[in-house]
């Protein structure tokens, strides 16, 4: 229908212009929410009332709503009121928004590991978002965040979080490893700036302690066993978001760039800077295909330590290579995987999924030529399944089952709540 929507504003146009006359916005209707707020959504859109009719502003308008987590779907319709008013009527599909979630995966030293929380994405109907999780790693950890990108105009929002964070981390030695009782408790404020539809920016700073306390393994006379820094981290985060969605599908390209500077109080651990950039390009296939592609480069500064910021996990970057077996200073990614709809009902969505998962790690101290040296490179092919909800938003479980192809390489099942990415 909405071809005829745009030939309907393309001939009121013409006539109206012939005749010197104009075609306003006289009213907006907002239809079919039950928990959002209507004047959220009239103050999020920039087609307002009074204004002149403009297809392109409505089509980014609904293009904004699309993204939002408590959509699942949104359309719009223009009905002509006389012959220079036209009312803007939006219907909106809402997803449900409090979702718990579970993950289920192997610690470091392969023991039963799980992660429980809770979200609400559409609180008080404003789209912002509550959270806390629990996790058992070995150790317990617990966090809480709040989002709301919207919280004082259409533009402009506030992010804070809170995390108490505890695992049994492997610090890598050239001669051996060590296991050391990780803690990571701090604070993080960001301020949220939508510059337009495609372009939002993050700025803001956190503020935490790092402990590290021994616990098993090779020892050096150069690394304590015991270890705790307060640190300071500024951070910038700078987003190109071109997707477009339909449910499960995806279409579009998306650039994601993350700075951050952390300064350690003390001299302990030396100061760094880190830097990366995700890219991601979704192309939708057929009726029932979706190609998705991640690239990610990642450079820090390159301190010839054991602590290196860059991890090697299952969780995080390839899917079958286990949970942080290496660390490094750079970092080469690339994921890809072709996804396909097996089953779409009402409300339940099967698909099946095809990927392989690459990457390369410069060392601690290393060089940039550690990118192509072979014990540094891992190739991980696989297949797995997506379960879905799509009135659900993110209730997505996924299985995926890694098989590593270059030196040294591993197998394994990767499990987890949403896309991998």
């Amino acid at each position: 229908m909405k071809p005829f929507f745009f030939l309907f504003c393309f001939l009121l146009l013409v006539c109206n212009s012939a005749l010197g006359q104009e075609i306003t916005i006289k009213e907006i209707n907002i239809e079919g929410v039950k928990k959002t707020k209507p004047a959220f959504i009239t103050k999020l859109i920039t087609s307002k009332k009074g204004a002149i009719l403009d297809t392109l502003a409505l089509e980014n308008d609904l293009l904004k709503l699309k993204r939002l987590p408590l959509v699942a779907n949104a359309t719009y319709k223009i009905k002509k009121l006389d012959s220079s008013a036209v009312r803007v009527i939006f219907t909106i599909e809402e997803n449900f928004t409090l979702i718990p979630f579970a993950n289920l995966f192997s610690s470091s030293n392969d023991a039963f590991a799980f992660r429980l929380g809770l979200q609400e994405f559409n609180l008080l109907g404003r789209n912002i978002t509550l959270g806390g999780f629990y996790q058992y790693d070995i150790f317990s950890s617990y966090g809480l965040s709040v989002r709301a990108p919207y919280l004082f105009s259409n533009k402009l929002g506030l992010s804070i979080s809170y995390t108490d964070f505890t695992t049994q981390e492997p610090v890598f030695f050239s001669e051996a490893t060590a296991d050391y009782k990780y803690n990571n408790k701090g604070v993080e404020v960001l301020g949220l700036y939508e510059i337009n539809l495609k372009n939002t920016v993050e700025f803001g700073f956190s503020l935490f302690s790092e402990d590290y306390q021994y616990l098993e393994g090779f020892t050096s006379n150069e690394v304590p066993r015991a270890l705790k820094v307060d640190k300071r981290l500024w951070k910038v985060l700078y987003n190109f978001n071109a997707l477009n969605y339909h449910y499960q599908y995806v279409n579009g390209f998306k650039s994601a760039l993350n700075l951050q500077y952390v300064y350690g109080a003390g001299g302990n651990l030396p100061d760094f800077v880190i830097g990366f950039n995700d890219f991601l390009f979704y192309k939708r296939i057929g009726p029932k295909g979706n190609l998705a592609n991640r690239v990610r480069l990642g450079l820090a500064t390159n301190s010839d330590s054991p602590f290196a910021p860059f991890t090697l996990d299952n969780n995080l970057n390839i899917r079958g290579v286990g949970n942080t077996i290496d660390r490094g200073t750079g970092a080469i990614v690339f994921n890809t995987e072709y996804r396909h709809t097996l089953i779409d009902e009402d409300w339940f969505v099967l698909q099946s999924n095809i990927f392989v998962d690459g990457g390369s790690w410069r060392n601690p101290g290393g060089e940039l030529s550690d990118f192509s040296q072979n014990e540094n490179i891992r190739i991980y092919p696989g297949v797995g399944l997506r379960f879905m909800h799509k009135r659900v938003f993110n209730a997505i479980f996924r299985i995926d089952y890694g098989y590593g192809i270059t030196k040294n390489a591993t197998k394994g099942l990767v499990f987890g709540i949403g896309q991998y990415f």
